[in-house]
């Protein structure tokens, strides 16, 4: 920790964490609080009460993204955006999102407790909905404020049939306007992210920091198995043609892509499904839902063909059909180099180590690419943990990233070009 931490920082950083906390589902694991639940849109009060108690200007934008702006001393200069989210995965944990946006308000109040001017506007983005959802969309309100949120995307329906454009109308906002976020329309200088690591290598490599060099690639797929229902009991096991079977054969191939890809490389099935219930039926319809993921372009590339393939010679081989459907959550977005210069030069010039390090999740940073310059900057997360109540990032390491933001805050308002690649 920096020596210039000062004890009201921890104090602020950790009660902050504390009392956004308190709003989650009580009925769910860990700290849920998913996007348009009531626990969210309480939290979301707080969160605006928040940023208006550290002199931020607050309004509400189309989209539902929460904007506090610290006023600069040239507003026509185009604007720095930092920020993250403050929803979670159901039974999530406390710190992931929630960091991006309280140290971003803390660094908006200490740029001002140190008498710091900016030339630009700092807006400070609580932005809404970046967690995957039951409508199987993340990065709500940084997709709104790219322009990306298609007119397709309201038509997606959850577990119980409610569309998305439905739950964004129940929620208070206009399906119609999600598009018209007139900040992300004018130029933007740069947009940093704090957020933990969500994995174990800087608390491996003993480190504080890590500066991010790109984000992950996504691609998802649901293979449907079509077999044969027989009897379970009567038929003999050379004459079944087992959709169960072959998928539990695509489960191990989605696995050893995994184990045999380059560094940071990783492939995962999240759920297999029969269609039948009885206990006595040959599965005679199953489905797979698997995703890769890596910073390695080719490689994903190569992966989609590899398991289509691998996948349908090995049903074929137990007289199973299979179909795909294949899906991009997100393409790998590199880390701005000139964003990532300034930001080691901040964390060098407080004497704090660190490291080049990629992002193997997907965060609101993937789509402000498309708007300015990105860059990211990662605290330790206790164990590697993330996406459950065991998540944990000490006060003392919010506390160094803030400064580290804080320094590339300074650094970046001071640039007269924007930072380039």
């Amino acid at each position: 920790m920096p020596p210039s931490t000062s004890q009201e920082t921890l104090d602020r950083l950790g009660t902050g964490v504390d009392q956004l906390s308190a709003f989650h589902d009580g009925d769910r694991l860990g700290w849920t609080r998913e996007v348009f639940s009531e626990p969210y849109r309480a939290s979301r009060d707080w969160t605006a009460a928040r940023m208006r108690e550290a002199g931020l200007d607050v309004h509400v934008d189309a989209a539902g993204n929460i904007i506090g702006r610290l006023e600069g001393s040239e507003p026509s200069a185009p604007a720095l955006v930092t920020g993250s989210h403050t929803d979670t995965v159901d039974g999530g944990g406390r710190f992931d999102g929630i960091v991006g946006v309280l140290g971003s308000i803390e660094a908006a109040r200490l740029l001002q407790e140190s008498g710091t001017s900016l030339r630009r506007d700092l807006l400070v983005v609580d932005f809404l909905g970046e967690e995957s959802n039951v409508f199987g969309l993340s990065c709500l309100g940084s997709r709104c404020a790219a322009q990306e949120l298609l007119k397709e995307d309201l038509d997606r329906r959850d577990y119980r049939g409610l569309s998305l454009g439905q739950a964004y109308t129940d929620y208070g906002l206009d399906p119609a306007r999600l598009l018209d976020v007139p900040w992300a329309k004018e130029p933007l200088h740069a947009f940093v992210e704090l957020h933990i690591e969500q994995g174990p290598t800087l608390e491996k490599q003993g480190l504080p920091l890590g500066i991010v060099t790109a984000i992950t690639g996504i691609e998802r797929f649901i293979a449907t198995f079509t077999g044969a229902a027989d009897h379970a009991g009567t038929t003999s096991m050379d004459d079944r043609r087992d959709a169960m079977v072959a998928a539990a054969e695509a489960v191990l191939a989605v696995r050893a892509e995994g184990c045999g890809a380059p560094t940071h490389g990783v492939a995962t099935s999240t759920r297999v499904e029969s269609e039948s219930r009885s206990p006595n039926v040959v599965p005679s319809l199953v489905r797979m839902y698997s995703e890769v993921r890596s910073v390695d372009p080719a490689w994903l590339s190569g992966v989609k063909g590899r398991l289509t393939a691998e996948i349908a010679a090995k049903a074929g081989g137990l007289g199973v059909d299979v179909g795909f459907e294949w899906s991009t959550d997100n393409s790998v977005v590199r880390a701005d180099s000139g964003v990532q210069d300034i930001a080691g030069a901040a964390a060098d010039a407080l004497g704090l180590p660190w490291m080049p390090i990629p992002s193997g999740a997907t965060h609101d940073a993937v789509h402000m690419a498309a708007l300015a310059p990105m860059g990211m900057i990662f605290i330790p997360s206790q164990g590697g943990k993330s996406h459950c109540p065991e998540e944990w990032s000490s006060t003392e390491d919010i506390a160094t990233g803030v400064n580290a933001l804080v320094g590339t805050l300074r650094n970046l308002d001071a640039t007269d070009t924007r930072p380039s690649s």
